[in-house]
């Protein structure tokens, strides 16, 4: 799904539950990656689920936006041969259970995420990093992270949909609260300070 399609889909979803739910996930998220602390993202899914394509598109927020946390270290279950892989598709498990403080976990995935994966989830929390859950009903996985979000259709294309509204909005300047209260400011300022006698 395309910039465009997305920023229409958005429109169309306008003031709805699941835009807002999304955005303040993705809020979340992005305050994690930016924080003075932060040490870097890892993606991580079930064993039968890669987010692969949410992978690709937060590395594009992370590159438009111009936020080089949001690009995330993709970790899987199982690496065909770590001698001939990719440096960016060495990272396994092991990598998961030794996350600290300052890195974030966002776990994806629309299935039981099951046993092994809650054991290094649980590793990182332990260790200090922030975990966020963007997952189907998994009561487990909402337990140990510091903020989830629960999708409601775990089949495809709800469960892509989602993950498309939150790599957007996660890529998204937030509107500073400064802004409105400056205008404010002036506007008491004008209503309270003595007028100038110009005659």
């Amino acid at each position: 799904m395309d910039v465009t399609r997305v920023s229409a889909l958005r429109e169309v979803l306008s003031g709805s539950p699941l835009l807002d739910s999304t955005r303040s996930f993705a809020g979340s998220l992005r305050r994690a990656v930016t924080r003075r602390s932060a040490l870097g993202l890892l993606l991580v899914g079930s064993a039968g689920y890669e987010p692969w394509h949410l992978a690709a598109h937060l590395d594009d927020e992370a590159s438009w936006s111009r936020l080089p946390g949001l690009a995330p270290t993709l970790i899987r279950h199982q690496v065909p041969d770590p001698a001939t892989a990719a440096p960016q598709l060495r990272h396994d498990l092991r990598r998961l259970a030794a996350a600290g403080r300052g890195e974030t976990v966002l776990v994806v995935t629309p299935r039981d995420p099951g046993g092994a994966l809650l054991e290094r989830v649980h590793d990182a929390r332990r260790g200090g990093a922030t975990v966020l859950a963007l997952a189907a009903d998994a009561p487990e996985l909402a337990g140990l992270a510091d903020e989830s979000l629960t999708v409601e259709s775990p089949d495809e294309p709800g469960f892509d949909l989602v993950q498309h509204l939150v790599s957007a909005a996660a890529g998204e300047r937030p509107r500073s609260r400064f802004a409105g209260l400056a205008g404010l400011s002036r506007l008491v300022g004008q209503f309270t300070t003595e007028p100038v006698n110009r005659w």
